[in-house]
């Protein structure tokens, strides 16, 4: 059992490394060394909150999954608890064809069990397509992988795919249905169609989680940053404004420029930093990391005056077969209870899919008057905006394509093979905020364990 007080380097500021020091320190105690070196000028990575009208915004990720839960036990831990705050319960609409539809219900990421969960959002060609699709003989093999688009496409249509999927994968990934895996991103979906489902339809309705009564999404009542404040203040690290240049064996330990030795390493950093970390100690690892492509995203919040007249719904997701810049809006006003008493309405537009970063590059004035043309195009509010902030997040979401478990699963056991050091991120099995919290635990339990033998 190692005696000394253990010297640990977490790499990586985001969520997933924030995380990672947490729990290190919880595990090692007071006396550890532990140091978070990371070269960009605040910590947070893709979660970031803004003061915009005189409270704050999130201009990244701005919800969790409020049934996984690792974020609520988290905030529990660290006495958040009375910052957890839940949506007023409306739901979002979807634009296609130049109107807003209500988003479709009884469907898997926008992949629907019939033909009635699409009514009005695709037209008589595709619904019959979806009612006959049953009838259609399936060719799935158990324990593969494809695009979800192909798959959809297939089966029901490219409009399934434009006006009802698309949408959604482009909130959640900022991809689209063509470049997301199956298998990593509706796991249950490709569960089901391994057990020997004899149509998509059958698969979905097999998928398909059961009713609950709770909410969906919940977020911070302060935004993420109370969350990462508290996660640095508890984990209590030697920070290092600078990014780790590489990282070898020396000796029992790890050397990595230019923080110096340390006993054992958490790597929680995008795929393409990643594989240039692994390249001298676990090629194929590196190899697998720079095989995951990065999404380029856009924000720009819009504080519009408290009379403006937005729909009175949580958002509105754009389907890809409209010429519009923007992919979404967050209608965060009448979103979140929390900030409807703000006194003005606030509104955020996305923008940029896989493969569209020139969007993200525009200058700020190009992207708030895109984001105001876009919305006035579909709610009809032209209100001028009293503040506005524009973030971009370049490579800011890994892109789960075909195949993505099995480059994960590469990562991980030539990781495993290499004592003193460990993976987390977004990169990994779940981009959303409870994954990452799920995977920097696991990397530091693992870590702190190893180091204790």
């Amino acid at each position: 059992m190692n005696t000394t007080s253990p010297n640990v380097l977490v790499v990586g500021g985001g969520v997933s490394g924030l995380v990672a020091a947490y729990r290190l320190r919880k595990r090692l105690g007071a006396a550890a060394r532990i140091t978070l070196a990371d070269g960009a000028a605040r910590l947070g990575g893709k979660l970031r909150t803004v003061t915009l009208a005189g409270g704050p915004v999130d201009v990244g990720a701005e919800a969790f999954i409020a049934r996984r839960p690792e974020v609520p036990a988290l905030l529990d831990e660290l006495g958040l608890s009375d910052q957890l705050v839940y949506p007023a319960g409306l739901s979002p609409l979807i634009w296609s064809e130049s109107s807003l539809h209500p988003l479709p219900q009884n469907t898997l990421m926008g992949i629907p069990a019939d033909a009635d969960s699409l009514r009005g959002l695709v037209d008589e060609r595709a619904l019959e397509q979806i009612a006959g699709e049953r009838a259609v003989p399936l060719d799935w093999t158990p324990g593969s992988d494809m695009a979800v688009g192909a798959l959809v496409g297939e089966r029901f249509g490219a409009q399934v795919v434009r006006r009802s999927v698309d949408p959604l994968l482009g909130g959640v990934y900022s991809g689209l249905a063509d470049t997301i895996g199956v298998r990593a991103a509706i796991p249950t979906l490709a569960e089901a169609l391994d057990r020997g489902a004899t149509s998509l339809s059958a698969a979905v309705v097999d998928a398909l989680p059961a009713p609950s009564a709770g909410p969906v999404f919940g977020t911070l009542r302060g935004g993420y940053a109370v969350l990462l404040e508290a996660l640095s203040a508890a984990a209590a690290v030697r920070i290092v404004r600078e990014n780790i240049r590489s990282l070898r064996r020396d000796g029992d330990g790890w050397r990595a420029d230019p923080v110096g030795c340390v006993d054992g390493v958490v790597l929680a950093v995008p795929a393409t930093e990643l594989s240039e970390l692994l390249a001298g100690i676990a090629p194929r690892a590196a190899s697998a990391s720079a095989s995951i492509p990065l999404a380029s995203s856009a924000v720009v919040a819009l504080a519009l005056p408290k009379t403006a007249n937005v729909p009175p719904n949580s958002g509105i997701l754009v389907a890809t077969d409209e010429a519009l810049g923007a992919k979404a809006f967050t209608l965060s006003s009448r979103k979140w209870t929390h900030l409807a008493e703000r006194g003005v309405t606030l509104v955020r537009a996305s923008f940029g899919r896989f493969g569209d970063a020139g969007i993200v590059d525009a200058p700020d004035e190009k992207l708030v008057a895109a984001a105001r043309r876009d919305l006035e195009a579909v709610t009809g509010v032209s209100d001028a905006p009293l503040a506005t902030h524009v973030q971009r997040w370049h490579g800011g979401l890994p892109q789960y394509g075909p195949g993505h478990l099995d480059r994960v699963a590469t990562i991980e056991e030539e990781i495993a093979g290499l004592e003193g050091v460990e993976v987390a991120g977004a990169l990994l099995r779940g981009v959303g905020v409870p994954a990452c919290v799920a995977a920097a635990t696991t990397a530091a339990t693992r870590l702190a364990e190893r180091m204790a033998r």
